[in-house]
Order: structure tokens, then sequence, then C-alpha cells
């Protein structure tokens, strides 16, 4: 298993996100759990392009401190909404032979759910802990009903594992997927 932190960067890291210190206090966990017992953390950073002000050198896109990697810790760039959209990141899973990935970070209804299609697209089982990911008020729904609507409509018994935080923290630690 492996644990992929997407688009944890600061200009997304704001308080409008729904359940914002709620986020950053499951995904700190879950990286904290994944790095205690030994479960790879790979991070994720989108590019929006030069001159945006959200790409490579750009203080709004670097990681947020409150979850940052740690020296060593692999980091891909992405300049569309999945991560498979990295050449590298899709192969390195892929020489990796993991079965199972645990998908967390910025934005449920954009990056988060592109990635998720993705790798069930690729026969990854997927994993979506509950409040480990988040997304902004949009003309059509409110942050907070986006996020129930993938984790409750979207997501389950077809694309990915919907747990719980226990169920999730779990399964880190045992290495073994949530029943």
């Amino acid at each position: 298993m492996k644990l992929i932190v997407v688009d944890m960067q600061k200009a997304l890291m704001d308080d409008e996100l729904y359940n914002f210190e709620g986020l950053v206090e499951n995904v700190r966990k879950l990286i904290e759990t994944a790095r205690e017992s030994g479960v790879e953390v790979i991070y994720v950073q989108h590019d929006a392009g030069e001159g945006t002000g959200f790409s490579v050198g750009d203080e709004a896109f670097e990681i947020a401190d409150e979850v940052a990697p740690r020296e060593g810790e692999k980091v891909f760039v992405k300049k569309i909404n999945s991560c498979f959209g990295n050449k590298e990141f899709a192969a390195y899973l892929e020489d990796a032979k993991d079965e199972a990935l645990m998908i967390i970070g910025l934005q449920t209804n954009f990056c988060i759910d592109a990635t998720v299609k993705s790798a069930f697209e690729r026969g990854y089982d997927v994993i979506i802990p509950e409040g480990s990911n988040s997304t902004f008020d949009n003309p059509y729904m409110n942050g907070e009903t986006t996020c129930a609507y993938y984790f409750n409509e979207v997501w389950p018994d077809l694309f990915a594992d919907c747990v719980t935080m226990d169920e999730a923290v779990t399964a880190l630690k045992t290495g073994e997927l949530p029943e």
C-alpha cells in the first residue's frame, strides 16, 4: 500500500475549503501513521503553468508546511487533474507492484476524483478515508455536499473503498485492505 498526497499546496490551503481544520488534522494523522508503519508517502503537486502564480518556483506551488514531505519522500509534478498524467508517477507505481493506493488531498471534485478513477482503471485497490479530501463551494453545490456526494455516491462500490478514519489508520498499520 502507498499513501498518495495530492495537491496539498499553499495556494489551495484555505479556510474556505470544506472542513479545513478537520482535513488538515486527518491528512497529518494519515501521513504520520503511514511513516510510522513503513508505508511509503508520495506527494503530487499540480503545476498550472508558467505565469499562473501556481507553478514550479512560485510560493503558492509549494506543499503546505503542515503536511510537507520529509527528505527522501517522492514528489511528482502533474499538469493535468489525474496524478497518472505524470508518466514517471505512473511508472513508479507500476514498478513498485503495490496493489493498493490510499488517496488523500485536494480537490475532491477535480484531482482526487480524476486520480481515483485513473487508479481504478489501472487495477489498483483504491482507499478513500472519510474527511481526507475537500473542496470549495461551487455554483451548484457547497463543499460539504460535494464531498459527501463523491464519498457516498460516486466512488463506493465501483471505484474505491470509502472508509472511516479508524479503518484507514488500521489499514496503514496492518497493510491489510479494509473489508
